[in-house]
């Protein structure tokens, strides 16, 4: 009996040792539990990640939480960020580099009253227009520098109001123009009441100002880990698995979303709208950073006039090597 007792003991040693040999990641996201990120819980619910071989862990971001001081203090393996602000933090001492670039394109846009008279970009001076900050300004501060309007107020320039990650200031007319992305904040204004016939919009992209959001990240020192690059050359190939299938099967995907919502604070309509948004974004990229993108961020970021955001062009700030192994 003894030794059928140890016989079996051993064989649940066995697997549980093999249970557990699945390589951990931890994620770090941007923000809240939401569509934005759909392509990653979407590769947890399907089993892209269990295939292979990863035990991924998704954390979810809020307004307290900066992703790349989580990835400088250990807390994830990886990160979400806009690409300013990861380029800042880069210029700034922490060693951060683009291994894949899920978003093609921008979703960052102005909304404001048109009963304002805002028409045109130079119609901004001598209003207040709500900024994200926390990273999320440099954008909008760089494409102010470049069209020559003063972020200090007074009739030439704007006041930047800080704004809250709500639509607020805009419902209650302390701004006339607020932050807002296409997939998110867009929908609160309209939910809230008002007709899209009383907003005016200007998207980054159009403006020819757009620079990359949502690249994943990590700590350059890692890359020189062959372990670590092979882990995340899974990690980024499940991760757009998980994508590609949230861009097909939209409503299916904002179901998952919420699924791993555990604040509840999310509607079944609402991430379904915004996934529909995202899928625009996310379309047309296979994950592998575009060069041509990363250059026009960079130049859109350095030119910033006498405050650019980052002061000169990045080196090693972006790599192939995950993505070139991931996809072939």
């Amino acid at each position: 009996m003894k030794k059928l007792m140890t016989a079996a003991a051993l064989t649940a040693g066995i697997s549980g040792s093999m249970a557990s040999a699945a390589d951990e990641v931890t994620l770090q996201l941007q923000w809240v539990t939401q569509a934005q990120f759909a392509g990653y819980y979407v590769a947890l619910d399907k089993g892209f990640y269990e295939a292979e071989d990863l035990d991924v862990t998704v954390l979810s971001g809020g307004p307290d939480i900066a992703p790349p001081q989580v990835l400088a203090g250990g807390g994830a393996d990886a990160m979400l960020n806009w690409m300013p602000s990861a380029l800042a933090a880069r210029e700034k001492g922490l060693p951060v580099v683009n291994i894949a670039q899920p978003f093609k394109t921008s979703g960052l846009m102005l909304t404001c009253w048109k009963d304002t008279g805002i028409t045109s970009v130079e119609d901004f001076r001598g209003k207040t227009i709500g900024v994200w900050f926390f990273g999320n300004e440099y954008p909008f501060l760089s494409w102010m520098s470049q069209v020559g309007i003063p972020t200090e107020g007074g009739d030439d320039g704007v006041t930047v109001l800080k704004q809250g990650f709500n639509v607020d200031p805009l419902l209650n007319r302390e701004a006339d123009c607020i932050s807002t992305m296409t997939y998110n904040e867009y929908g609160q204004v309209i939910d809230a009441g008002v007709s899209p016939d009383e907003l005016v919009t200007f998207k980054y992209e159009e403006q020819g100002v757009a620079t990359l959001e949502d690249g994943i990240y990590v700590l350059e020192d890692n890359l020189a880990d062959p372990a670590f690059v092979d882990k995340m050359v899974r990690f980024v190939r499940a991760s757009m698995e998980g994508w590609k299938y949230a861009e097909a099967n939209p409503e299916e995907a904002a179901g998952i979303v919420l699924d791993n919502d555990e604040t509840g604070a999310q509607t079944e309509a609402a991430q379904i709208r915004m996934m529909g948004e995202i899928a625009k974004l996310t379309a047309g990229s296979n994950g592998a950073l575009d060069v041509g993108d990363y250059e026009r961020t960079v130049a859109t970021l350095l030119s910033g006039g006498s405050d650019p955001v980052i002061s000169a062009a990045p080196e090693g700030a972006w790599t192939h090597v995950i993505t070139d192994a991931a996809l072939k």
